[in-house]
C-alpha cells in the first residue's frame, strides 16, 4: 500500500486547525498546534484560537526577537 502527500499540510501551517501561542521563560513567543502536545518549559498564553489570531497576538506582545536584547516592559 502506497502513501500519497499530494494533499500533506504540515500541521503547523494547517489555516483549519485551532492553534496556541507558547510563551517561554526567555520571553520567546512559538505558535503551536492545538492538537500537538506543549513542549517542556512553554506556557500557553492565548488560544486556542484561529492562525491569523495567534499570528496577531504574537505581533502585538513579542517586541523583540533577538534573545539578547529584553523585551520591552520586562
Amino acid at each position: 500500500m502506497s502513501q500519497s502527500f499530494d494533499h500533506y499540510v504540515n500541521p503547523f501551517d494547517d489555516e483549519q486547525q485551532t492553534f496556541l501561542v507558547l510563551k517561554n521563560s526567555h520571553l520567546q513567543y512559538s505558535l503551536w498546534p492545538n492538537l500537538a502536545q506543549k513542549p517542556q518549559g512553554w506556557d500557553v498564553v492565548f488560544g486556542p484560537a484561529a492562525r491569523i489570531a495567534c499570528i496577531d497576538y504574537i505581533e502585538s506582545h513579542w517586541h523583540s526577537i533577538n534573545p539578547f536584547q529584553p523585551a520591552i516592559g520586562s
